[in-house]
């Protein structure tokens, strides 16, 4: 449970200005979708996707890193990193079933000809889009654990698209859908009060020295 009066103390450590930014971002942020990256080898990949997850509004992304290890790069995140909540998991069994736990349909992207095209596919569920590596894509292991399966349509002779390319396209079309809609996408307000104390605390210096004089006054 959040502690309203050490949100609000906390918040007047922040200017209005960054209060009132972060209200904003939350109103549009959404749990609806989610993000799962698999094995992706080139850092800056995984990096940039994460921070197409901030520009796109997707609060949580889900990287798994049973072979190459911790791929998201500060630098390349630009900080978003700080705004998006990052679950790591050792494997794509125990993505998949927290994933399904929590309400989600797996959605592979694949070029697989038999994977349902960007401008039909239909948002009715809670969705978490799953991207892979560079050059094998994601693992035999999500694509028969796979509820669907997503494309981007190519005219060229490419057969595919630089995985944080992929990832910004789908999110855009995806989440510009999910607000035209009637579903249920935007935060709680029990999720907007976390996050709102999360990136308080993270916005302020010597954050633990603050709420330990809160508690002693208190």
């Amino acid at each position: 449970m959040i502690d309203p009066d050490l949100l609000s103390y906390l918040e007047t450590y922040i200017t209005p200005e960054r209060l009132k930014r972060f209200n904003d971002v939350l109103r549009e942020r959404t749990n609806y979708i989610t993000v799962a990256i698999e094995d992706v080898f080139q850092m800056h990949n995984a990096s940039a996707v994460i921070r197409s997850c901030d520009v796109f509004g997707i609060q949580k992304a889900h990287i798994i890193e049973d072979r190459f290890g911790e791929r998201v790069d500060k630098n390349i995140a630009m900080g978003a990193q700080k705004w998006v909540d990052i679950e790591r998991y050792s494997n794509a069994k125990s993505c998949i079933h927290n994933l399904r736990n929590n309400g989600y349909k797996i959605i592979a992207t694949t070029p697989n000809n038999d994977s349902t095209l960007l401008e039909d596919f239909k948002l009715e569920h809670k969705m978490a889009l799953f991207f892979g590596t560079e050059k094998e894509g994601l693992s035999p292991e999500v694509l028969e654990q796979a509820d669907g399966t997503l494309k981007i349509p190519m005219s060229g002779f490419s057969e595919s698209l630089n995985i944080s390319v992929s990832a910004a396209i789908i999110l855009y079309n995806l989440t510009l859908q999910l607000k035209r809609s009637n579903l249920p996408w935007s935060l709680t307000e029990e999720e907007i009060l976390e996050k709102r104390l999360d990136w308080t605390k993270k916005s302020i210096k010597s954050i633990d020295e603050i709420i330990e004089r809160y508690r002693k006054e208190n």
